[in-house]
């Protein structure tokens, strides 16, 4: 099945570091060879970055893209908190993925406003540009975050409405499936703890960490990307799909890429808003949480679009980062899977570290 093929797909947030990753998988045909792909931001420098990265991509494996860019890729600036903006460019779309957002914890504990305006306001600014032209928009995918379940943080509050907002819309417009997912710490993302680390050995430490308690979910871009082509190809209105990964306590994380470096671990105390342990399905919500393989589909709590249909739950007990931690051997063994120890990762001068 290729659900993409000869769809128009805008994505918003798309200069971001998934966005980016999304895009490529997208250009390589594996869902299907969409008719466009709209990437829409209010960040020019990273849209010509953006360009110019695959306009002039001309090795071989790169060889679809390469051909492929001038007739499909489109870049648009624009606002996910400017209704207009959001309207015009919906108005041109088969499939949304919505992946702007502002995600940095202490960022939305400073500005909390602002949180809720892009996390929550662009949300429904696509609902209603949606509901109020009587857009035939096919499918909206809105990406989440596990510090939407059980929320202690303005992040995770913010995006636990914008899946709210999301599940419900599915009752506002009713040609168009609404459905979400909702992942862990995405590996070496922009702003995610990774490349932090990677600076500090640099420098020669020393690395900061907040609790040696602290523990992540930890998945790839491309897995984050995995989950949302599952979700796509599976998931029924109102659904959020959650991808089963494991986790590992960050402390583990600094001593892997450390290794034998003489570098001190510096333990600063936990951030505003952070939480030593996350979680992908809460309590609440495992009672109708059910098994899709390599994913859990949590289904939708309006009964409107839950259908009456019995639910055999796939889980008992909360799915958090405390279960499942990974020993300190894997854990490298991932790190080194996707090229992330320090070893692997160039410097900003283009050289490697050794």
């Amino acid at each position: 099945m290729l659900p993409l093929r000869d769809k128009r797909i805008l994505i918003t947030g798309g200069t971001g570091s998934l966005g980016q990753v999304l895009v490529g998988r997208l250009l390589t045909g594996e869902m299907g060879r969409p008719r466009k792909i709209t990437v829409f931001s209010r960040d020019e420098a990273k849209q010509h970055a953006m360009r110019v990265e695959y306009l002039h991509k001309r090795a071989v494996t790169d060889e679809v893209i390469y051909r492929t860019f001038e007739e499909i890729l489109e870049f648009r600036i624009g606002d996910v908190r400017d209704f207009h903006n959001v309207a015009a460019a919906v108005r041109d779309a088969d499939v949304v993925f919505n992946a702007a957002a502002l995600k940095q914890v202490p960022t939305c504990e400073y500005h909390p406003y602002s949180a809720v305006m892009t996390n929550i306001g662009g949300p429904e600014n696509i609902v209603r540009a949606i509901q109020e032209h009587e857009l035939p928009v096919e499918t909206v995918v809105g990406i989440s975050t596990d510090k939407a379940c059980k929320p202690v943080n303005v992040m995770g509050m913010t995006k636990a409405i914008q899946e709210r907002v999301f599940i419900q819309g599915n009752m506002r417009c009713r040609k168009t499936r609404f459905i979400c997912v909702r992942y862990g710490n995405v590996l070496a993302s922009r702003g995610s703890v990774i490349p932090l680390f990677h600076d500090q050995i640099r420098s020669g430490g020393p690395v900061t960490i907040t609790t040696t308690d602290m523990t992540r979910f930890l998945l790839s871009l491309d897995q984050a990307v995995d989950t949302i082509f599952a979700a796509v190809k599976g998931a029924g209105r109102g659904e959020t799909y959650i991808p089963r990964v494991p986790s590992a306590r960050v402390i583990d994380i600094a001593e892997a890429l450390i290794g034998e470096r003489p570098i001190e671990i510096e333990v600063t105390g936990i951030r505003p808003g952070e939480k030593i342990h996350e979680i992908l399905v809460s309590e609440e919500e495992c009672h109708r949480t059910v098994d899709r393989g390599d994913y859990y589909a949590i289904l939708p709590m309006l009964p409107e679009l839950l259908g009456g249909a019995a639910v055999e739950a796939a889980l008992d007990d909360e799915y958090s980062s405390l279960s499942g931690v990974m020993s300190g051997t894997a854990l490298a063994d991932v790190l080194h899977r996707h090229k992330l120890m320090v070893d692997d990762v160039p410097t900003s001068e283009g050289e490697i570290l050794r």
